[in-house]
């Protein structure tokens, strides 16, 4: 397999994913709940671990890209299949999982860029949602040799946000723990299909997944923090920039 892309590990980043607008045709025949986004907290990402003496020059770590809930929940309430495009060195680089856990392994040598093709259920969109992941299996910022216990995990936490959902949709999904939701006017009545359904997606949630020792935890409170952080740094220097270019124009007196 072919190493391409840069060697710089990326950081877990907020980012909001554009809402995914009700498209035409049988989906606008459906009837929606207006003023209300459903918001489902994903998390995309690869976990690689060295094989160690058992490693060979073509076959150096296995590694695993998956497609999860923020707390590990099962997405298969939202996601009807997951397409990861791998490599062209790979046989059948395009692999379509069409259960949750949205995942696959493989083992390699080389870094790459992977597509992630989100495709959901019928009642929920129509669109697909693209992402791109960049599989990293060495540590930028830890030196030394490798361990074959602590693997190379890169994460990115998103949020896909569905505005003015049908129904059918959000009565499967009212009680789903994955799925973040106002709650909804009094007038509308809902059938009680998602706890029909709950012990169906518990079943398969990926709390007890072998990996999960090693996700990222994500936490709102922690993310909202950053973020204030950060609004902060930038007003600290804009305040900066503001007072350079005051003096500025005073003239040199001033300086």
């Amino acid at each position: 397999m072919q190493s391409e892309g840069n060697e710089s590990t990326p950081k877990p980043t907020i980012l909001r994913i554009s809402k995914l607008s009700a498209d035409s045709g049988k989906k606008n025949l459906q009837k929606r709940i207006k003023d209300v986004e459903i918001s489902v907290p994903i998390v995309y990402g690869t976990m690689a671990f060295w094989l160690g003496k058992k490693a060979t020059e073509t076959q150096s770590h296995k590694w695993t890209v998956y497609v999860r809930g923020a707390t590990n929940e099962n997405l298969g309430v939202l996601i009807k299949r997951v397409v990861f495009q791998l490599h062209p060195s790979f046989n059948n680089p395009v692999r379509v999982v069409e259960s949750a856990p949205f995942e696959l392994s493989e083992c390699g040598w080389g870094e790459f860029e992977i597509g992630i093709s989100i495709h959901f259920h019928d009642d929920v969109c129509e669109r697909k949602l693209d992402l791109y992941h960049h599989l990293k299996l060495y540590s930028a910022e830890e030196s030394g040799p490798q361990s074959i216990k602590k693997p190379v995990v890169v994460e990115t936490y998103d949020e896909i946000v569905l505005p003015d959902p049908p129904e059918d949709f959000f009565a499967r999904v009212q009680n789903h723990p994955a799925v973040i939701h106002p709650a909804i006017p009094a007038t509308i009545s809902l059938n009680n299909e998602s706890n029909e359904n709950a012990n169906e997606w518990k079943s398969s949630d990926t709390k007890n997944h072998p990996l999960n020792q090693w996700f990222i935890n994500f936490s709102e409170a922690d993310e909202l923090l950053k973020l204030a952080t950060a609004r902060q740094q930038v007003q600290t220097h804009i305040i900066k920039l503001r007072r350079q270019l005051s003096l500025m124009e005073e003239g040199p007196e001033a300086l």
